[in-house]
């Protein structure tokens, strides 16, 4: 498989349709439907929580359990407060950027449907250039060309209605995938690959498979701790995204060096087995498969962090995808970096023999 481009049309079709739908933290089901879909051809079955994380499994009978996971939601905000001139603020929903909001068109999603509307910014012309105001979440507002807030209700808009942008799916370059939401619709998209070339190999595991696409991540994985109590893996490898550092304003020394383009990264951190990282870093140096190495403090902060103290103790590893802008809607990712993450796993995959206990005392 080294060397070889593993994404094919179908894949690209399916990216596009996962990535171009809506999915914030508390209303993934759409989305999942999509990867659940997809992923019909290569799996036996499917659970699903009342939450909506989904897992498609391969192999549901054996004992031993091995996750592969990301996570399904994207950054939003959440319609907080309706002016008396029909001006809309807003609260986070994730960790959404209240910088990069001035100017963004957004879907404020209600129960009749998509309402259109803008975040509007002061022109320069008008605004005192020697107190520049930077955007705040208390003074960015969404304006949907309404003049009262009866005409703002009337759309059917009410506090609690969760706002995303529309940005779309695009490709820089022949190489460079940019979109919201890669963060971390990008992890569902690489491990749905995995299990699709599994198929398509007609590869026979010796223990089940849990593709897993859990859901609340941006919030404080609450997802993964749902679902991997359902669960209850024998492992579990989390793939998520990290910083691209060669970016300017981002310092390296603090942040580790990490470039897209240059291979998946794998996390070195407290909550990370050494012994099944080990496996990893191994199974990439007999296939040569480029990769990156990072060191995490304390937590990692993806959902490695709740499989990995679950369940009395989960081994976990974490692969990560560089990623440029995150949680902006120009995320951006390169196309080498995903199929080498999708190929880093599978490859994986193949070297677990289905009795592993990654104990260090044996």
């Amino acid at each position: 498989m080294p060397g070889t481009s593993i994404l094919n049309s179908k894949s690209m079709s399916f990216l596009k349709k996962y990535l171009n739908n809506a999915a914030p933290t508390g209303y993934e089901w759409t989305g999942q439907k999509i990867w659940m879909d997809y992923l019909k051809p290569y799996v036996d079955e499917f659970i699903t929580d009342t939450y909506g994380s989904a897992v498609a499994i391969i192999n549901p009978k054996a004992e031993y359990k091995v996750v592969i996971e990301g996570h399904a939601d994207e950054i939003s905000w959440y319609v907080n407060y309706i002016s008396e001139k029909g001006l809309i603020y807003v609260v986070r929903n994730g960790g959404s950027d209240h910088q990069i909001a001035p100017s963004k068109l957004v879907n404020i999603h209600t129960k009749i449907g998509i309402v259109k509307g803008v975040f509007g910014w002061p022109a320069i012309h008008t605004r005192n250039k020697g107190k520049e105001e930077a955007p705040k979440p208390d003074n960015i507002c969404i304006d949907c060309g309404c003049e009262t807030k009866e005409e703002v209700e009337k759309l059917g808009v009410h506090v609690g209605c969760v706002i995303t942008y529309p940005d779309e799916f695009h490709v820089l370059n022949k190489s460079n995938f940019v979109c919201r939401a890669l963060d971390n619709r990008m992890g569902g998209f690489m491990i749905a690959e995995v299990a699709r070339l599994l198929s398509e190999n007609k590869k026979t595991l010796p223990f089940g498979l849990y593709v897993t696409n859990s859901v609340q991540e941006e919030v404080g994985l609450r997802g993964a701790e749902m679902i991997t109590q359902t669960i209850k893996p024998n492992m579990a490898i989390i793939t998520d995204v990290t910083h691209d550092t060669t970016t300017p304003m981002i310092d390296p020394k603090k942040e580790g060096a990490v470039k897209n383009g240059s291979g998946p990264v794998i996390a070195y951190a407290p909550a990370v087995q050494q012994k099944l990282r080990d496996l990893i870093t191994e199974t990439a140096e007999d296939n040569n498969i480029p990769f990156q190495r990072a060191a995490l403090s304390r937590a990692t902060g993806t959902d490695t962090d709740a499989f990995a103290y679950s369940n009395g103790g989960v081994p976990s590893a974490l692969i990560s995808l560089p990623l440029r802008y995150m949680h902006t809607t120009v995320e951006m990712v390169h196309r080498y970096d995903v199929e080498n993450v999708i190929k880093l796993i599978y490859e994986t995959l193949l070297n677990i023999k289905g009795r592993e206990t990654f104990s260090y005392f044996d």
